[in-house]
């Protein structure tokens, strides 16, 4: 009898585990961006707000309200020739609790000659003893062009909160014509709020961005480096092999915002996501 509860307590948990897909691929049809191919699974869904324009703007929704441990879910965009889409996220993305299995999401972006990608999600906020393994796997053809800005906030601190223990790996790996250009990793594991506090990760900071452009030139860093004074927290840009990177560290996500959005616009982001702005 024990063991059956055990196996229903299983098959429960199971049951109630998010699991989400979102496959998109667009292409240049008459002078548009178009979308040729939509794909939806479970309780992720992607929707088009904006009108007909030579760049199309997506924005994912996960009906399941966030992640907890044990859901799963898979984003997969094609950009064809000459094509190009911006990304975004209805509102800032919640990893819950978990007691145990990690949530998992596995991003694949692939862009075609020619193309263009802007990846610009909003947040991910992770509450205490939350557990998150990302990969983020990028295809590059060519001179296809592709924007990253990718932030996590540790704790809401306006409502007092605050993350002592989770997991969180962060995998990137981004590829030209299959020749690796760019790979980082993050990992956070056991106590976060004290590797946080250190001087040489994030000095107490509890929201972090990180930023890639490919291409990238050093002018683009330099650029960013000329409205330091703008900055409320910590930005650091630098430029090398092609690709310009930018890690940026605030007190909370208000000030992380306004310093992405202040970077943004120096890189000629000034077409964003409208649900990001708001």
């Amino acid at each position: 009898m024990g063991s059956a509860a055990a196996l229903t307590e299983r098959d429960v948990f199971a049951a109630n585990r998010a699991h989400g897909r979102v496959a998109l691929a667009v292409a240049v049809q008459s002078g548009f961006t178009r979308r040729v191919g939509v794909r939806e699974e479970g309780s992720l869904r992607v929707r088009f707000p904006g009108p007909s324009a030579a760049a199309l703007e997506a924005v994912i929704v996960n009906t399941a309200g966030g992640m907890a441990g044990g859901d799963r879910f898979d984003l997969d965009f094609k950009v064809g020739p000459g094509a190009e889409l911006v990304v975004g996220t209805v509102a800032a993305e919640k990893v819950y609790r978990s007691n145990g299995p990690d949530a998992e999401v596995s991003i694949k972006l692939d862009v075609a000659l020619g193309g263009s990608l802007s990846w610009l999600p909003q947040e991910l906020i992770f509450f205490d003893h939350a557990r998150l393994h990302r990969s983020i796997d990028v295809e590059l053809a060519g001179d296809a062009s592709i924007f990253i800005a990718e932030a996590v906030i540790f704790g809401r601190s306006a409502m007092g909160e605050k993350v002592q223990n989770g997991y969180f790996f962060d995998r990137w790996r981004v590829r030209r014509d299959g020749r690796l250009l760019f790979a980082d990793g993050l990992r956070f594991d056991g106590a976060v709020a004290a590797r946080l506090a250190e001087p040489a990760i994030s000095h107490d900071n509890i929201a972090l961005a990180t930023v890639l452009m490919v291409p990238g030139e050093e002018a683009q860093a330099t650029a960013v480096r000329a409205i330091s004074g703008q900055f409320i927290g910590e930005v650091g840009a630098s430029a090398w092999g092609g690709l310009m990177l930018m890690r940026l560290c605030a007190p909370d996500g208000a000030v992380l915002r306004h310093d992405l959005a202040a970077a943004l616009s120096v890189l000629g982001r000034t077409a964003l996501p409208q649900l990001w702005l708001t």
